[in-house]
């Protein structure tokens, strides 16, 4: 069992979205309609998850490398990837000098690992040991597939209410404008929160189990130092296909101020550097 209980945190904030959505269906002509809504949201997560790797790769700009080209990614993957008994991801380096990594892919056997140039640059071996094994443990825990459930779910809500705001609901039962009004403007940010939420727990689930995998909880507590000063150096500009991306690197690759920590896709890294130091102090880190 995790010792801080992401895996029970992200049930109960899933438990949040549906119950957001059943309200709204509850609201909107008495739920005839919410499953049109959600057969389109388990379409486009259908697709989004089977194209994970396409997609963020392209985000990225990113090109395949070989062993010859980049030794070091290849050593550490191979490595952990034979220790968590899984197989090896395809490796990829991402032209940019902002700092950071992501892993993405539908499961391990379709999966992708991208270092930034930046990254390369900035870590030592040990330290992006950390990095690449907080990295593969998200494939290993299919978050990928948990990010694009979350997403789907938001993006049904956000398209539900918007159908209540142009055609007003169900006027013929008697709808309650006023509450139409609220929900139509307050549905798609509460499930925006609570999909960033989602997101934040599984990135503390991934820095325990990489840290785990690497038995060297202290090497990505020294990446993350590293990242947190490199992000604010060189950040990214936000951008729609790199927004749809960030939530899978390994650092908030955005500038502080472009985002508030309530919609923030990672959690503080104070936070998690804390975890990781009390990791290898063997202190509870619940």
């Amino acid at each position: 069992m995790r010792n801080h209980y992401n895996g029970l945190k992200t049930a109960a904030l899933f438990g949040l979205i549906w119950a957001l959505l059943l309200g709204m269906g509850a609201l909107i002509g008495g739920g005839r309609y919410i499953w049109l809504f959600a057969l389109f949201g388990v379409g486009m997560t259908a697709y989004s998850y089977w194209n994970s790797d396409k997609l963020a790769i392209k985000a990225m700009k990113a090109y395949p490398v070989t062993e010859q080209e980049q030794p070091a990614m290849y050593r550490i993957v191979r490595d952990l990837s034979a220790q968590a008994n899984q197989p090896m991801p395809r490796l990829y380096v991402s032209p940019t000098e902002a700092p950071n990594a992501f892993a993405t892919g539908r499961n391990p056997k379709n999966a992708a690992v991208c270092c930034t140039e930046g990254i390369l640059r900035l870590l030592d071996e040990r330290e992006l040991r950390g990095v690449l094994g907080h990295e593969l443990m998200h494939v290993y825990n299919r978050d990928i597939l948990t990010g694009s459930i979350a997403a789907a779910m938001a993006g049904v809500i956000s398209s539900v209410a918007s159908m209540a705001f142009w055609f007003g609901g169900d006027r013929e039962r008697g709808g309650n404008p006023i509450a139409m009004l609220l929900m139509a403007l307050l549905a798609p940010f509460a499930a925006m929160i609570i999909q960033m939420a989602i997101s934040r727990t599984r990135e503390y689930d991934a820095d325990e189990d990489g840290a785990k995998l690497t038995g060297d909880p202290l090497a990505l507590a020294s990446a993350l130092r590293k990242l947190e000063l490199g992000t604010q150096q060189a950040p990214l500009a936000p951008s729609p296909q790199l927004q749809n991306a960030s939530h899978m690197m390994i650092a908030n690759p955005f500038r502080a101020q472009d985002i508030s920590r309530m919609m923030s896709t990672h959690p503080p890294m104070a936070e998690r550097i804390a975890r990781l130091e009390q990791m290898a102090y063997g202190h509870d880190i619940r």
